[in-house]
This record gives structure tokens, sequence and C-alpha cells, in this order.
């Protein structure tokens, strides 16, 4: 698959995607739906508002890393091939499931992650988004309304792109959370990296600590609210 979870190709500086990047604008016109997605190769998804200039871009493609921004906003997202569960859920306006409230709308996925997931000690955060050293660059740095914590370390994460049609929320849940993969890839001298590396080390984890082997995508699928009322689409 060459598409990127809710990308968008850019013409700002030191930023770019592929032709195949995920276009949200047919999500206006779909009902319920649900896209599991992965990467062919590794990825910086960066925030809406986020500067292109927040990840070396000499850095980055001397390591083969692709950089791309999706629609929703929010921190910056390493995706790797088969390391990670990326999955977008879209609910139409009008939906029972729908809220004209954000905070409701990230609950509702937070809520479903956490069924699928199904492990003790996993909660969801109704709170206001809980700022912490990293987290206006790295999304998994810090907490932020439905997002899933275990043992108060971040598990899942979300954000949202919302339109008069409906509302986006993407969900990422690392195998395992590396923090050094992600700050070395910022535009920020060595140590720096390495100090907030460090910072945001156990701001985290991969569901690979907390869930059986054999746990695949089809939990989530199963998890879903009515499920048999989702169009499923696989990247």
């Amino acid at each position: 698959m060459g598409a990127v979870p809710g990308g968008s190709v850019l013409s700002a500086p030191g930023v770019g995607g592929d032709a195949g990047a995920f276009d949200v604008e047919p999500l206006r016109t779909a009902g319920r739906r649900v896209v599991l997605r992965d990467v062919e190769r590794s990825t910086v998804v960066l925030g809406s508002t986020q500067a292109g200039t927040v990840v070396d871009a000499e850095r980055a493609g001397r390591s083969g890393v692709a950089v791309v921004r999706r629609r929703s906003g929010g921190g910056a997202v390493l995706l790797r091939p088969r390391a990670q569960v990326w999955a977008d859920l879209w609910v139409p306006r009008g939906d029972p499931l729908w809220s004209a409230e954000p905070r409701a709308s990230a609950i509702v996925v937070g809520e479903w992650w956490a069924r699928a997931l199904g492990s003790g000690h996993l909660s969801v955060h109704r709170g206001s988004s809980v700022p912490a050293p990293g987290s206006d660059v790295i999304c998994f740095a810090g907490v932020g309304p439905g997002e899933v914590t275990w043992r108060g370390r971040k598990v899942v994460g979300l954000a949202q792109w919302r339109s008069r049609e409906g509302v986006l929320v993407h969900g990422c849940a690392y195998r395992r959370w590396d923090a050094g993969a992600i700050a070395d890839l910022l535009s920020r001298p060595l140590a720096t990296r390495r100090a907030l590396a460090a910072a945001i080390e156990d701001a985290a984890a991969g569901f690979d600590e907390l869930v059986s082997a054999s746990w695949s995508e089809d939990a989530l699928l199963a998890a879903l609210p009515d499920p048999e009322s989702w169009e499923v689409l696989r990247g």
C-alpha cells in the first residue's frame, strides 16, 4: 500500500507525500466506515498545524523516511511497516454515534479501542489535554481526550478532523514504543533530541506489553458498536 493514513500531498518546503496519500474528501458522502491502514515505508505524519521544519528533512531523507501531513491536528507520529495499528473511524452527521462535541467523539473511539485491547489497567482519558515535555511536537508525549492509557502510559493516540458531513477520528497504537526513533528525526541538536527521547520514554507503551501474541486488527472490528453496520476497508 502506497497510501499514508490521513495524509495529504503538501507543497510546503521539506514536506511531501506520495500520489496515493489518503484523501479525506470522499468521506463526506460515506456512511459509517472504518479503515485499517499500514505503510510501505517509514513515514512521519505531521499534525495539520505543525510546520514542515519540525522534522529534519535531510536526516529523514538519509533514513528513507517520508514526511506527510494529515488533515487532523496534534503532534507528529512515526509510522513504520507493520509496527503499529492505525485505524480511521468515520461517523456521518446524524448518526447516533455522531456528536457535535469533539471530546465526546474522541471518547467513543477511545472506548472502542479499550474494548478491543481488552486488557486490565486500561483507562480512557475523559478530561482536557494534558501537556507534557515534547507534547507540542510528538503526539505520544502527552495525553488528550479519548486517548487510552495503560498504567499511566499512553497506548492509543487519537486525532480528529471534523466537517459539516461528519467526523473522522484517526487512532494509532504502537506494537512497541520507541521514543528515540521519532525524537531523532526532529530538527533539534543531538543533545536535545537525546534528552527529549529520555523524557518521553515512559510516556507511552506498545500494546505488545498488554495483549496476547495472537491479538489482531480483527479484535477492533469485533468491538465496533453494531459491527455489521460498518463499511470496512483495509489499506
